[in-house]
């Protein structure tokens, strides 16, 4: 009976309940408010609450603790030796207050008053191999599984596999796991408490200490997992640079100091896993040298171990190391200088010593300079700085190279040799203004390019500048060269190389161009001496004060032929003879210009021109010719390519001039042309009216043929129709008859199918419907059986499950309760009846007392 099915006090009554049903494993809490004392009450039983008394818990249910769980309750009641509870002199339960127990799987157990579930029922905790937990004890007891004595704040391990069984003074930190230690890895463990390591080493706080051993560790309680440290593989061309943190002793018993680096290679181990106390500065790659290489080392380790500072070591291969804490290779892995027979090196002494070469002694002093020439190999000594690397430089009849002494600063041209420099001999570079270099650069033909002064249009050239400085001057040219040392001058005509020694530069030419000319317009190096032309623009006035703009073109030269040394200097005396040249002719022709009227001029312009600037000889005729004295230059001819009046007055008489003219042709180019068409048109008209009369007489002829053709194929087509039509209704006729015949039979084929399939039809349905109708039979048979059957069997099942005295207790339940009934009424035998059955009474007697005597049980002599 549960909480659910016991009676309750009347929704219409507000007295308190007084009959209390407790089922089995149930309690209650009853307080008697005459001596406020609180008692349990405990199932299966009624309990009917008397006035003084109050309940105040329940029914509850016991607390069930199963197997491999626990609970804890607060303030539990104090037991005696035979675990039973203790009760004070007015019958309360006494409490262990403020105390806690924790009880394990046991019988259903109900709270004392005053007891409280702090922790429900909860599983044990199954603590797995290689996992433990971390306790902590919160007050002193003795541990009797340890056999020591726990004082408060104590920490141990609970180490699995196992259960772990609770306790009220010990408390659940955290659960530690183990670290797994692979090969080649270790585990780096701190001490928080001064503790004893598994190894039975003493530690502590603060130490760290490394674990190697492969496998899982399960640190103590005291140890904390800093790291998991893992090792360098070291192999034959690496090495580990190691630094130590604090002065201790390594693996192999070397006390390294704090701060000591040192080196660890593949011969003292395979594997490393550096120390709490080292520290991995970097992994150091082995130096291999060649037979063809060297290197210096600086700050190099003695055979004690110390680096000797500002010393200096050099190793030649063939041979392998690896750079010690400390060293570091000077620049590098070098080659071992190997000189041909036209190479050599330049050697520099940094400090005194003794130079042995070729088996002589030299004695050597800082700052001396020698060179070494092949063929040879060369590894220059830890004293020795290599300057430079020389090789001979072959030179072509044409090219040179300037070269300086460092000793003398004299500077001298080295022409069409092959030539190697001495220690005491640089390169020397040649500087040109940035004109002449520009004109150098400027990848163009002076001649045929004369008439393109736009620029450079491809990319410059770049001069070596410690090479001589060449320049090809073409043909029928000159270049003038100054020497500033010497204060001479040379010119040289083409076609010819000119070189320039260190002390000489370029004459460069500034030239006026443009139309009109401008000064300073074309820049150029070499002169070159014609046959050429230049055109100019200049502007005249007439007498009559007509202002006209002429454009002219000249022919020009320079007469140098048997020229002189001396004489080749007057072609570069005039620096701008283009615009000298424009000037003196332009002049000359303003003066002739200004002497004649505008028509006078128009008629003869190019005989005024010509005239004034050529002159007259002795028989009143134009001279050929007109030379320059100051540099020999020759004007051989003139050409006027325009004139253009300047006024604008003068310049559109002249346009309604030449207008007038250009329309009086116009027009009888018109009229010419005008007759012309006119005649051809006639002409093509009479053809027009030929063809037309041609092709009217050809069009009638046509008619005339088409008509006969058209009544002759009239007839045709009368006698074809007819004949066609009538054979039309034949072959009607006769397709009609076979249509009908064929119709008639498809339509009896047609019946016969539709019959047939009926037939089919109604022959399946009814074999399908008995098929159905038998298995549903079938079917239903089937089931009736089974059903019968799972009918047997269950009450057989339940007859079984019953057993024979259940079903005859339940038969004989009635009869001997009113046996007992009557007995409790002190009746022997009793008849009841409505008075409407008879009933007979003969052998009624005898049906009580047998009754009586099957039925009645034994009474109970101790039952109320």
């Amino acid at each position: 009976m549960d909480r659910r099915s016991r009676p309750g006090p009347s929704a219409a009554s507000d007295e308190p309940q007084s009959l209390y049903r407790i089922p089995p494993y149930y309690y209650i809490h009853v307080l008697d408010q005459n001596t406020n004392v609180t008692r349990i009450e405990v199932g299966p039983k009624t309990f009917i609450r008397q006035d003084n008394e109050k309940v105040l818990v329940g029914p509850e249910k016991m607390i069930t603790v199963p197997p491999r769980s626990f609970c804890v309750i607060e303030s539990p009641v104090v037991r005696d030796a035979d675990s039973k509870p203790v009760f004070d002199e007015s019958g309360q339960v006494k409490l262990r207050f403020a105390d806690q127990e924790i009880r394990l799987a046991q019988d259903p157990f109900p709270l004392y008053p005053g007891e409280a579930l702090k922790q429900p029922v909860t599983k044990l905790k199954v603590v797995l191999a290689n996992t433990a937990l971390r306790l902590k004890a919160v007050l002193d007891f003795d541990d009797d599984d340890a056999e020591v004595r726990r004082v408060a704040g104590d920490e141990w391990l609970f180490e699995g596999p196992g259960t772990y069984i609770p306790r009220k003074e010990v408390e659940v930190d955290e659960t530690i796991r183990a670290t797994v230690i692979m090969p080649n890895q270790a585990i780096k463990l701190r001490a928080r408490k001064e503790t004893q390591d598994r190894q039975g080493n003493d530690r502590v706080t603060g130490e760290e200490w490394l674990v190697k051993q492969v496998g899982a560790y399960l640190p103590s309680a005291y140890e904390e997992v800093v790291e998991i440290v893992k090792a360098y593989v070291l192999t034959e061309k690496t090495a580990l640079h190691m630094s130590a943190t604090r002065t201790f002793k390594d693996g192999k018993g070397i006390v390294r100091k704090n701060g000591e680096e040192w080196l660890i290679t593949f011969e003292d181990t395979e594997t490393h896993i550096p120390d709490v106390y080292e520290r991995v500065v970097g992994v150091v790659n082995i130096n291999t040298l060649t037979n063809r290489q060297y290197c210096v080392i600086l700050d190099p380790v003695g055979d004690d171990g110390k680096p000797q500072l500002g010393q200096k070591r050099l190793v030649r291969g063939e041979r392998s190391f690896f750079l010690q804490p400390g060293e570091k290779l000077e620049k590098g892995i070098q080659n071992i200088y190997i000189l041909g027979e036209d190479e050599g090196v330049i050697l520099k002494a940094n400090e005194a010593f003794m130079d042995t070469e070729d088996g002589k002694k030299t004695q050597r002093k800082p700052g001396d300079r020698w060179m070494i020439r092949g063929p040879a190999e060369y590894v220059p000594p830890v004293e020795v700085d290599v300057v430079t690397k020389r090789k001979a430089i072959a030179l072509d009849e044409n090219e040179g190279i300037y070269v300086r002494d460092t000793k003398t600063g004299r500077v001298r041209a080295v022409c069409g040799e092959t030539y190697m420099m001495s220690q005491d001999e640089e390169l020397w570079v040649k500087e040109l203004p940035p004109a002449v270099e520009q004109l150098l650069q400027m990848a163009r033909d002076p001649l045929a390019d004369r008439s393109d002064r736009s620029g450079p249009t491809g990319p410059p050239r770049l001069r070596e500048k410690t090479r001589v400085v060449t320049f090809r001057v073409p043909h029928n040219a000159a270049v003038q060269i100054y020497d500033y040392k010497e204060k001479k001058a040379r010119v040289v005509f083409g076609p010819d190389l000119v070189m320039l020694l260190p002390d000489e530069q370029f004459t460069q030419l500034s030239l006026s161009g443009g139309k009109p000319k401008k000064p300073n317009v074309i820049k150029a190096l070499c002169l070159l001496l014609g046959p050429d032309f230049f055109t100019d623009i200049i502007t005249i006035e007439t007498a009559d004060h007509a202002r006209l703009q002429l454009q002219l073109s000249y022919n020009w030269h320079f007469d140098h032929e048997g020229m002189t040394e001396a004489e080749a200097f007057k072609l570069f005396s005039v620096p701008d003879f283009v615009g000298d040249a424009c000037k003196a002719i332009a002049s000359r022709v303003r003066g002739a210009v200004a002497q004649v009227q505008f028509d006078d001029f128009h008629k003869n312009s190019a005989r005024i021109i010509r005239s004034s600037v050529f002159g007259l000889d002795e028989k009143n005729k134009v001279r050929e010719r007109f030379k320059f004295p100051a540099n020999n230059l020759v004007i051989t001819s003139i050409d006027i390519q325009s004139v253009e009046p300047v006024d604008q007055r003068t310049r559109d008489a002249l346009q309604k001039s030449v207008q007038l003219a250009i329309e009086i042709t116009t027009a009888s180019q018109e009229a010419t042309a005008k007759h012309e068409a006119e005649r051809v048109e006639q002409e093509a008209r009479g053809r027009l009216e030929r063809q037309k009369i041609q092709d009217e007489a050809e069009a009638e002829k046509a008619r005339r043929n088409l008509l006969e053709l058209q009544a002759n194929s009239a007839a045709v087509e009368s006698t074809g129709q007819a004949k066609a039509e009538a054979q039309s209704r034949a072959e009607a006729a006769r397709i009609e008859g076979e249509a009908a015949v064929q119709q008639a039979k498809l339509k009896a084929e047609a019946s016969k199918i539709e019959a047939e399939s009926e037939l089919d039809r109604l022959t399946s349905a009814r074999e399908a419907e008995t098929k159905y109708i038998r298995e549903q039979n079938d079917l239903e048979i089937n089931k009736s059986r089974e059903m019968a059957g799972i009918e047997t069997e269950k009450f057989k099942l339940m007859v079984d499950a019953i057993g024979s005295q259940t079903i005859q207790a339940i038969a004989t339940a009635g009869p001997e309760m009113q046996v007992k009934l009557l007995q409790s009424l002190g009746l022997k035998s009793t008849l009841i009846t409505d008075g409407n059955s008879p009933i007979n009474l003969f052998n009624t007697a005898h049906g009580l007392l047998g009754s009586s005597a099957i039925a009645a049980p034994p009474t109970n002599p101790n039952e109320d």
